[in-house]
């Protein structure tokens, strides 16, 4: 058996020289490319470099957002899972998901409607300036939109990247219309994973 390399911080290092080399000229600039790298080492997909857009000063206002120590809410519990929670809280902010709360699960049955849209409901009303992380849900991402609309919350990021074949693409087609920092894969891809890598990378920048 060849010899192949253990370490974890070389092989990352590794991965992202691999991930700069098959690039090849397709560049970005440099907190930009941090994030769409970040999401090609989550996913081994390079065609997230051609779908990933990040609004202009989308990196900075998050940036400013997480180093005042606001809060940040999933719509899963597994892009709560895959947030490096130990870093944010040097800052003095939280992951949050509603999802599983028995008031949420409890309204929404009685509404008929998803339990990420009572959620994200929750999650706005206690902090709707906060940032806002939606890797599954298009009804979640829907619902912060007309929240928005409505005058009751106006977030410091959005990281809008639902995936599926029902409304996953076109929710983020409405939040390109929106004058609000966010992170969006256009398209059906996405998931918790690339949300959990967009905000990873972004910590990691501060």
């Amino acid at each position: 058996m060849e010899s192949y390399i253990t370490n974890p911080h070389e092989i990352e290092e590794r991965s992202f020289e691999i991930i700069t080399e098959e690039l090849g000229d397709k560049t970005f600039p440099e907190d930009i490319g941090k994030v769409i790298k970040r999401i090609i080492h989550t996913t081994a997909d390079f065609g997230f470099a051609d779908i990933t857009i990040i609004n202009d000063e989308a990196i900075e206002r998050a940036k400013e957002a997480i180093k005042a120590g606001k809060n940040i809410y999933t719509d899963t519990r597994m892009a709560l899972s895959g947030i490096n929670k130990r870093r944010l809280a040097q800052f003095g902010g939280e992951v949050l998901n509603y999802v599983s709360h028995e008031e949420v699960a409890l309204k929404a049955k009685k509404e008929g409607i998803t339990r990420s849209m009572v959620a994200m409901r929750k999650a706005v009303k206690e902090n709707p300036d906060g940032i806002f992380v939606i890797g599954n849900a298009p009804t979640a991402l829907f619902e912060l939109m007309e929240q928005i609309k409505e005058g009751n919350a106006s977030p410091s990021l959005i990281v809008g990247v639902p995936v599926g074949f029902v409304g996953a693409a076109e929710s983020k087609e409405e939040l390109l219309k929106l004058d609000i920092p966010y992170i969006l894969t256009r398209g059906r891809k996405g998931g918790s994973n690339v949300a959990a890598a967009i905000v990873n990378a972004i910590l990691y920048m501060i």
